[in-house]
């Protein structure tokens, strides 16, 4: 979908955005956030989930590519999550991931795993502030739809 030229300058500006998520007080805009994903998901060939680690005061720690799938699908699961989650010491976090297909669109699956990590997540305090599904020139927040 993308030349290697476009993919290397898709990686570069993820790197600069994840620079600036890290030297700010907080992260103060989902924008940011939803930015760093796009660019570091959206060129991917096959599905990632990922995870942008918090600290307290909503600084990013990490941004983690925790789960790698094929063209249409990635296995998440509750307990790995949980693992790394608690691995970076995460007060809160944002899920994000591609549909290589381009489609932005949230499937059934997508909403019951993010319902299920969730809970998962509360048990042991820790907030999931956003998921990004992210296709090609557009992304879906499930904050903004009101699924979280």
């Amino acid at each position: 979908m993308f030349t290697n030229e476009e993919n290397t300058i898709l990686v570069q500006a993820a790197a600069i955005i994840e620079s600036k998520m890290r030297t700010a007080s907080a992260l103060s805009s989902a924008d940011l956030a939803r930015a760093a994903c796009v660019n570091r998901l959206v060129h991917k060939e096959h599905e990632v989930f990922a995870i942008l680690m918090l600290d307290s005061q909503h600084r990013l720690i990490e941004f983690v590519e925790l789960f790698r799938g094929s063209i249409d699908s990635a296995s998440v699961y509750p307990r790995e999550v949980v693992k790394s989650v608690l691995e970076y010491n995460a007060a809160s976090v944002i899920f994000a991931h591609n549909h290589p297909s381009g489609i932005a669109e949230p499937s059934q699956a997508d909403r019951r795993i993010t319902e299920r990590v969730s809970q998962a997540l509360a048990l042991i305090d820790v907030n999931v502030l956003d998921h990004f599904v992210i296709g090609v020139g557009e992304t879906v927040s499930f904050a903004e739809r009101g699924w979280l």
